[in-house]
């Protein structure tokens, strides 16, 4: 007797569990990305969503909105996903912002009602972005570099630029804009060397130096107020080697062809 109870048992859990996993949404995207992943419910309907990633709470949800929390705000957010979550009040959707390679995995959902609850997995890939989607770049100390959307730039847009993740400039659609100092993580590395085209969202670095070389990256969010909307990513690759620019350069054929025709005005 006690065999066969022993054999339900695990017959029990491989059922309950291969039901639970074949239940898993699959979804890509490539770093830098967001990705949302949908309940399809209304938190009205719910006492509680909760999401989770490798076990850890991650963000929380009640039907009523008395209890809101993300990454960090949880008590068990360990600040992986630090300013990147959001949640829709109205489905408990959960979008990933910015996203990275280490994003990838297994992101569990918990649906729990009066009467019930209910679990849903998500597999989520991060591709990480190969070098030859960036647009490279070449110039020498001093030249300037434009980085261009290469897009019509809606008024409704947010363009946001970044610098080896760090917040260089920005430009939203009510017309507000930061370059360098001015944004809230800017560490003076540009100062008065950005300009931003507030038409096309095109950044200009002139003067450019050494320090200047790496990675840049346009986060482009169709607007301010919809955790759906679209965002798109463009990255640039930068290379600012030392020598004379080609102003340089001219500047010294010009002084030189000077000093040869004020040697022949002396003859």
């Amino acid at each position: 007797m006690a065999d066969r109870l022993n054999v339900f048992l695990v017959l029990m859990f491989l059922f309950d569990h291969v039901l639970f996993y074949a239940d898993i949404v699959g979804v890509s995207t490539k770093e830098g990305n967001s990705v949302t992943l949908h309940t399809y419910v209304e938190t009205k309907q719910q006492e509680d969503i909760k999401w989770y990633f490798s076990d850890i709470r991650i963000a929380e949800i009640s039907g009523d909105l008395s209890d809101i929390c993300t990454d960090v705000q949880c008590e068990d957010g360990d600040e992986r996903f630090r300013d990147r979550l959001m949640l829709d009040h109205q489905t408990g959707s959960l979008t990933i912002m910015n996203t990275r390679t280490t994003d990838s995995g297994l992101y569990e959902l918990k649906l729990i009602s009066i009467s019930s609850i209910s679990e849903k997995i998500f597999n989520v890939t991060v591709y990480g972005v190969r070098a030859t989607e960036q647009d490279q770049k070449s110039v020498k100390v001093g030249e300037s570099v434009t980085f261009d959307p290469g897009v019509v730039r809606n008024p409704k847009d947010v363009m946001t630029w970044y610098f080896n993740d760090i917040l260089i400039a920005e430009i939203t659609g009510y017309q507000r804009i930061c370059t360098d100092v001015q944004c809230e993580d800017g560490d003076g590395r540009f100062r008065d060397r950005l300009k931003l085209d507030h038409q096309t969202g095109s950044l200009t670095i002139i003067n450019t130096r050494t320090t200047d070389t790496g990675e840049y990256k346009l986060q482009i969010r169709s607007s301010l107020r919809h955790i759906n909307s679209a965002v798109s990513v463009k990255r640039f690759g930068v290379t600012v080697s030392s020598g004379l620019s080609s102003g340089a350069v001219a500047g010294i054929v010009v002084a030189g062809l000077l000093v040869l025709l004020l040697l022949q005005l002396l003859v």
